[in-house]
């Protein structure tokens, strides 16, 4: 992922075995170092594009085929504000389906819940809208006949309540192509290292390991 080679490095005092002395420092990427998409761009929807992820799809297909170079994968996650790829991007059918049979063993089928199904009348308005949860016994009166109910529900198996929820993960909204060098631009001025009495270079800062200087 390129996205850590955006970071800037942080000089650690080593707590290694073999370090001679309490000047010996390591170099790492400071990972804490975080950047987000600037919070008044995150709701102007006409920087970005709706996207929706082909199955079986990566982070790093994605930023190949959206922005042309495999390595902004982490620009495809920061806009779509993805933060834990296990979780939110969405599984190809062959890892759904493995993951599911794993969740529900022989209970794939089973009823997850119930919806309602859509009602209308005669005249053709909407009574009652389709896919609200409720109970199996849920009834309405029949907007034609109200000596009568109906019992519009039906029952959502955990398959088919595991395959719409991994659906939706599939629709995200990609930072359009001629704004990404200024979110670039905007990223790595972020990263520069502010003058303080850490401060080495723009990209270096410098810091004490209280294991080293503050001995047990």
């Amino acid at each position: 992922m390129g996205y850590f080679r955006e970071l800037p490095d942080l000089q650690y005092q080593s707590f290694l075995s073999d370090s001679l002395s309490s000047q010996s420092y390591l170099t790492v990427k400071n990972l804490f170092r975080r950047n987000k998409l600037r919070d008044d761009l995150s709701g102007v929807f006409t920087i970005f594009n709706k996207y929706e992820i082909p199955e079986g799809s990566r982070p790093d297909l994605v930023a190949e085929e959206f922005y042309g170079d495999a390595e902004l994968d982490w620009v495809v996650l920061m806009t779509a504000g993805i933060i834990n790829v296990r979780d939110e991007w969405p599984l190809s059918n062959h890892y759904l389906y493995k993951y599911t049979e794993e969740k529900y063993g022989t209970g794939m089928n089973d009823v997850h819940h119930y919806e309602t199904k859509e009602v209308k009348d005669s005249n053709g308005r909407l009574i009652l809208p389709k896919e609200k949860v409720v109970d199996s016994d849920f009834t309405i009166p029949n907007p034609d006949d109200y000596t009568a109910t109906l019992n519009p529900v039906r029952g959502v198996s955990n398959w088919e309540y595991e395959t719409r929820e991994n659906n939706k993960k599939s629709s995200i909204y990609l930072l359009r192509r001629e704004y990404l060098q200024q979110f670039l631009n905007d990223m790595r001025q972020i990263m520069i290292y502010d003058r303080s009495s850490q401060y080495v270079t723009e990209d270096l800062a410098r810091t004490e390991n209280t294991r080293v200087t503050i001995p047990q």
